[in-house]
């Protein structure tokens, strides 16, 4: 099987426009978990491009991972700290002790989701074009 970075790259591009959708539509959980998605995609991407190994959700721990090959900011680490907040209480009622999920998530958790996961998909899309 051939270099697929690019392909992982472009879904994580599309996914962040749905998490922009989702937001404009107050779907703010789901804008927050696609947003999660999205930023994994891309890291992951970049560990097709090393002929790597990603394993897991946590954008934290798939980052930290990359650190052996390239240099990663702090900014990134804590972006993806709190991105990986969102990939489960996002989704299941039991992730908080009443209610449902839309009713914990604001408009600003999923703007800051959307920002940071695009500074993450931007640091793999340099990644990417610098391993050409």
């Amino acid at each position: 099987m051939g270099d697929r970075s690019r392909d992982w790259l472009r879904q994580a591009e599309r996914d962040l426009k749905i998490a922009e959708i989702l937001k404009e539509r107050e779907g703010y959980e789901w804008a927050c978990f696609i947003a999660q998605q999205a930023a994994e995609k891309a890291v992951k991407g970049v560990f097709q491009k090393f002929n790597g190994i990603a394993w897991g959700h946590s954008i934290l721990e798939l980052l930290r991972n990359l650190k052996e090959r390239v240099r990663v900011e702090e900014e990134l680490l804590n972006c993806a700290k709190k991105l990986d907040k969102y990939y489960i209480p996002t989704r299941y009622p039991n992730g908080f002790d009443s209610g449902s999920p839309y009713e914990y998530f604001t408009k600003e958790e999923a703007e800051d989701a959307i920002l940071c996961a695009g500074k993450i998909i931007e640091f793999c899309k340099g990644i990417l074009a610098q391993a050409g």
